[in-house]
C-alpha cells in the first residue's frame, strides 16, 4: 500500500499544477464516498426447473370452477417447486414458484350475507301474503299472482348471486415481500377439495424454507432475484414488484432486527 502511495505522489509531481489540484480533489472525493452494498440481480440465478424438465412429481391436483370458467392445475415438483397452470376464460398462464420464498397457504371464506338475507325475505314474502289474504278466491285466480311470479324470478336471481359471491379462496404470498403469487377462488367446498394437496404443499414449503441460504446477504439476494424473475415472466406487475422490493429491504434492514440480533452482528 505504501508503494502505491509513493507511486501516486511521483506521478502527481510530474504533472502541471492544475492537473495536480484536480487529481487531489478527485482522490479526496473518492475517500469521502460511503461504502455501500450492491445486489447484483442479473447474475448467478438459481435455475428453476420447468414442468417438462421435472425429475419428480410429488403431488398434483386439477381444480375446475365451471361457474367462474377457470381451470387450475398445480403440481409439486423436485421437492422445492410448485408448477402452476391457470386457464381462465381466454387467459393462459404457466409458471413455477420457488417454495423457499413462499409463505404457508392462506384460506379465506367470504359469505354473501346480504344476498342470502334478500333471498330469504323474498322466499317468505308469498307465504306471508297468502296468510294475509284470507279470501276464498283460488290462488291461481288471485290478483297478487303476477306479483308472486315476479318475486319468484327475483328470488332465483338473488339466490344465484348469493351462491356466486359466497366463495372460498386459497392464496399464496411471498414470505417477506407479501406479493400475491397464486389465488384459487371457488364456491363452497373448495377447501374440502384442496385440503389434501394443501397439506402436502405446506410440508414442502417447510422443507424448502430449511434449504434457504444461511447468510443474510445471500438470502436477501436470492429473495430479490426470485421476485425479479416473477416480474419478468408476468406473475407480478411492475407496481407489485416495487412494493415487494421495498418490503423485503425493510425486513432485512438493521432497524428491523430485534435488539439481540443487532447486538450479535456488531460483536
Amino acid at each position: 500500500m505504501r508503494t502505491l502511495v509513493l507511486l501516486r505522489d511521483a506521478v502527481l509531481r510530474s504533472q502541471p499544477r492544475c492537473v495536480i489540484r484536480s487529481a487531489r480533489k478527485m482522490y479526496a472525493s473518492v475517500a469521502r464516498m460511503p461504502t455501500t452494498e450492491h445486489i447484483l440481480l442479473e447474475s448467478d440465478f438459481r435455475q428453476v426447473p420447468a414442468l417438462r424438465d421435472a425429475r419428480t412429481v410429488h403431488a398434483r391436483i386439477e381444480f375446475r370452477s365451471r361457474l367462474r370458467r377457470r381451470i387450475l392445475q398445480l403440481e409439486i415438483i423436485d421437492y422445492y417447486y410448485l408448477s402452476v397452470r391457470s386457464h381462465s376464460r381466454s387467459i393462459l398462464l404457466e409458471y413455477v414458484l420457488d417454495l423457499r420464498f413462499v409463505d404457508a397457504p392462506r384460506r379465506l371464506r367470504h359469505i354473501a350475507w346480504r344476498w342470502i338475507t334478500v333471498s330469504l325475505l323474498i322466499a317468505l314474502a308469498p307465504g306471508i301474503a297468502a296468510r294475509i289474504d284470507s279470501s276464498a278466491t283460488r290462488w291461481w285466480q288471485a290478483d297478487w299472482l303476477p306479483v308472486c311470479v315476479t318475486l319468484i324470478v327475483v328470488w332465483a336471481f338473488a339466490t344465484l348471486v348469493a351462491v356466486y359471491r359466497t366463495t372460498e379462496t386459497v392464496s399464496l404470498f411471498s414470505t417477506h415481500g407479501a406479493a400475491r403469487l397464486l389465488e384459487c377462488t371457488g364456491g363452497l367446498g373448495t377447501f374440502y377439495v384442496l385440503r389434501g394437496f394443501m397439506k402436502k404443499l405446506a410440508a414442502h414449503i417447510r422443507l424448502a424454507s430449511a434449504a434457504r441460504r444461511r447468510t443474510k446477504a445471500e438470502h436477501l439476494r436470492d429473495e430479490m432475484r426470485e421476485h425479479l424473475r416473477l416480474k419478468e415472466i408476468g406473475v407480478l406487475s411492475a407496481g407489485e414488484y416495487e412494493t415487494a422490493k421495498v418490503r423485503i429491504l425493510d425486513y432485512h434492514s438493521p432497524a428491523a432486527q430485534p435488539p439481540i440480533a443487532r447486538a450479535s452482528t456488531t460483536l
